[in-house]
């Protein structure tokens, strides 16, 4: 680990600046986790879409491990979740401002539509009722004479119940509906739907199962290396020679007050303004206010380090990113990515235990979840695979872990990175995954003497992340 050079009296007005922006850092990273617990998690989401996929693929599921794969009752299940969801309090007004007001207007009728149409395939069609009168207000005129046909009860004469179900988007409602107006099993099969959405939940669950199988194994490998053999010695740590008040400055004085705060505050009406203008489709314009806030949150901190940095760097340069050579360091961080996934898996796991529905996922995984368009898709990507790896990996693990394990030790300099990582993200339902998977980026720059292998991990684990959100969205 290189070592700083005598330390230079810092100036009395550094020192009072470093100081109000930690308190303020503070009062409003304590103010946004406790908003987390109001803020709509899209663990709710994920489990309806989850259960609406199983009930859709069960047709095309061989009976012998259909019970496996879907549960013995799918439509059952999914009934019984829509009905707990709509027990759940109402949002917050706050996180309703969050939402786009058209959007969570079609959702919610939406909702209300495939619980009608369970109750009905369930044989309760007098507690759809009050769900269908709900949906017969007139704010959706194409939906109406559809609505009215299933109020009445009976299958009327003349109506087709495949055409009158087809103008509906969502495979598992066409199909409900079709079934509830008369029509037969056979009739109402939709097989090109049923396949793709057994081709989704078979990806959706069995990726993520075999990569925890194959990341239990390393580990247990790991371990009985680590008994085996003597651990090889770690490489030099090398990081910028900045003080604490520098680092206070940095994430608390840039990161937080410059990017969370000031950033959007100066950048969203402009940028409004601009797509406004442009007539840009909501669904991209929320893709490219990600991308352009992004941006402008990273451009102060960034700005302030360079400011910061010494311009004669040791070899590799003060924040040692070494991309070179590329197959090695990324088959290393692959290899950490899998063995971190049972431990953030336990992670999350034990939380459900202890606290079972904090709430408070980040919204962009929301707007991954429900977004339809493929442009917007792919800034969402560009801002989570590229742009949040590079900048969180610079700032975690390239200054704040090397500056404080030069002082405390390079554990220390693990845990408390770790920590300020995990905080920083403002959910207290994510909170102990992310402390995880923050020791696991902060010991793989410690084992690799490389920042390039902490941003392809954090790089893989975000890109699974959306991958997994894509398969079970819309």
């Amino acid at each position: 680990m290189t070592t700083a050079g005598p330390r230079q009296r810092i100036p009395p007005w550094k020192t009072a600046l470093a100081f109000v922006s930690l308190a303020l850092s503070l009062l409003l990273w304590v103010n946004g986790l406790v908003a987390s617990l109001t803020r709509p998690s899209v663990g709710n989401d994920l489990g309806r879409r989850q259960l609406e996929l199983a009930a859709l693929a069960a047709p095309q599921l061989p009976p012998s491990w259909r019970a496996a794969v879907v549960g013995q009752e799918p439509e059952a299940s999914l009934l019984a979740e829509l009905q707990r969801q709509a027990q759940l309090p109402p949002l917050p007004d706050s996180a309703e401002n969050d939402q786009d007001p058209e959007f969570a207007r079609v959702q919610q009728r939406s909702t209300l539509l495939t619980r009608a149409l369970l109750l009905i395939r369930a044989g309760t069609p007098e507690e759809a009722r009050p769900l269908l009168e709900r949906l017969d207000d007139g704010t959706d005129p194409g939906q109406s004479a559809l609505i009215r046909s299933l109020l009445a009860g009976s299958p009327r004469a003349g109506v087709d119940p495949v055409a009158a179900a087809r103008p509906l988007e969502n495979p598992l409602q066409r199909r409900l509906t079709c079934q509830a107006l008369g029509g037969s099993a056979d009739r109402c099969a939709l097989p090109a739907e049923e396949r793709r959405a057994k081709a989704q939940l078979l990806a959706a669950n069995a990726l993520p199962a075999l990569a925890l199988l194959a990341g239990l194994a390393l580990l247990v490998r790991a371990a009985w290396v680590r008994v085996r053999t003597k651990p090889s010695p770690l490489p030099p740590l090398v990081g910028p020679e900045l003080g604490a008040v520098d680092l206070i400055l940095l994430i608390s004085g840039g990161f937080v007050l410059l990017g969370e705060v000031l950033t959007p505050v100066l950048v969203s009406p402009v940028l409004k303004q601009l797509l406004d203008g442009l007539q840009v489709e909501p669904s991209l314009a929320k893709g490219l206010t990600v991308v352009a806030l992004y941006l402008g949150l990273i451009a102060a901190p960034l700005a302030i380090l360079l400011l910061m940095l010494p311009k004669a760097g040791p070899e590799g340069g003060w924040l040692q990113f070494r991309w070179r050579p590329l197959a090695p360091t990324l088959g290393r961080s692959f290899q950490y990515f899998l063995m971190v996934l049972p431990l953030v898996s336990f992670a999350g796991w034990l939380q459900q235990q202890i606290w079972p529905d904090p709430g408070g996922s980040n919204p962009l995984l929301e707007m991954v979840l429900n977004n339809r368009s493929s442009l917007g898709l792919l800034c969402f990507a560009f801002t989570a695979v590229v742009l949040a790896p590079l900048f969180e990996e610079v700032i975690f693990r390239g200054v704040l872990l090397p500056v404080v394990a030069r002082d405390l030790g390079p554990s220390w300099g693990v845990v408390i990175s770790a920590t300020i990582f995990a905080v920083a993200h403002l959910s207290l339902g994510e909170l102990p995954a992310l402390f995880v998977l923050g020791l696991a980026l902060g010991w793989l720059r410690l084992n690799s003497g490389r920042l390039s292998a902490s941003v392809w991990l954090h790089s893989l684990w975000n890109g699974f992340t959306f991958t997994n959100l894509l398969l079970l969205g819309s």
